[in-house]
């Protein structure tokens, strides 16, 4: 049975042929859409498990499954290592996604996760800020501006008139290098002090890799009444991103509420100040349409289901485009009761010395 592979040089041709625009306006209607029409009978959700990483900073490495009844699994294998992009030049993400046939355990097909992560991850900020944000947000303000940042910005700029761009960061570098990084956008991008980006945004997104006990990294003393932030970063026990302050006067809304109690801004909350996740958000907008004028949060943790979509939109292209490598991964041309059949000639055969 065949396993597709989609490799960074397949996702590389599909952004070439479809666009990197179309690709994320795709990625935007189908994970809206999703979540939509998600159905808890038909489709089981689990929150994050995984490790510990032994590294200088704290890491883990961790799987996020979710399963289609009667049809697939999606499995995201990820780490998350801050010090990746200092020690060695690579990401502080990295991932990679699988689907399996649930009929038989089957690997269907095997896709690079860090652009999938970072797309979807930006897709959903953007989706919640579709209903959670002022409709007349013009000014997004990022505090971290590493990777996420690039994809929270790009997804946004799909969604909301966007004229200008406030970006902060603890590494003037890493701040400095923004601009050219989202120069595709046709965008404003200036680097400013964190007082200035809090003061002035709209939108507030916040995707940082500050230590556990470290948070949080605005002062959220002076942000504008109707400002809604996305708050990326938050994503292991005991890290925050945001003051308790600013969760108890906005309306805090969890990607995936169980995971978001143990890792996210959530973790600071009693469970009776959680406002809506984003499936209740996407299901019914209108509920929450007066909180556009006021204060909001996502609390952006990472949903196994928005890496079942990414996976589907990016194999569907790779389909489409006839891209992929298709190899015989597992060993189940033999005989499905000698496991060695395959590998060596069958019994008492000779077997060459």
């Amino acid at each position: 049975m065949d396993t597709l592979l989609i490799t960074q040089q397949d996702l590389k041709q599909i952004v070439a042929r479809v666009g990197i625009h179309a690709l994320m306006d795709g990625l935007l209607h189908s994970l809206e859409r999703a979540l939509q029409e998600f159905d808890e009978t038909q489709t089981e959700v689990r929150k994050r498990e995984g490790f510990l990483l032994e590294a200088p900073q704290p890491g883990v490495l961790e799987w996020m499954p979710v399963m289609r009844k009667g049809d697939s699994v999606t499995l995201k294998i990820v780490s998350y290592a801050p010090a990746n992009p200092r020690r060695f030049g690579i990401p502080t993400i990295i991932a990679n996604n699988s689907l399996y046939d649930v009929q038989t355990g089957h690997l269907r097909a095997l896709v690079d996760g860090v652009l999938a992560t970072a797309l979807r991850t930006g897709a959903a900020s953007a989706i919640a800020s579709k209903y959670l944000a002022h409709p007349d947000s013009r000014v997004v303000g990022l505090v971290g501006c590493g990777a996420q940042a690039v994809t929270q910005l790009h997804a946004l700029s799909r969604v909301f008139g966007i004229e200008r761009v406030l970006a902060y960061d603890i590494d003037p570098d890493v701040q400095k290098s923004l601009p050219a990084r989202v120069a595709f956008l046709g965008l404003e991008v200036l680097p400013a002090p964190l007082e200035v980006v809090e003061a002035q945004a709209d939108i507030l997104c916040t995707a940082t890799s500050v230590e556990v006990g470290a948070g949080p990294v605005i002062r959220g003393t002076a942000l504008k009444p109707h400002v809604h932030i996305n708050a990326v970063g938050s994503d292991l026990p005991g890290k925050i991103e945001l003051p308790l302050a600013v969760l108890e006067r906005s309306l805090v809304c969890p990607d995936f509420l169980a995971q978001a109690l143990v890792e996210g801004e959530c973790q600071q909350l009693s469970p009776e100040k959680i406002g809506p996740h984003l499936v209740e958000l996407a299901k019914e907008p209108a509920r929450f349409q007066a909180w556009r004028q006021r204060g909001t949060v996502f609390d952006s943790t990472g949903f196994a289901l928005e890496d079942q979509v990414v996976t589907e939109v990016l194999l569907q292209h790779a389909l489409a485009l006839g891209l992929g490598t298709v190899v015989q991964l597992e060993n189940i041309n033999g005989s499905a009761l000698d496991p060695y059949g395959y590998v060596f000639p069958r019994p008492g055969l000779e077997v060459a010395a």
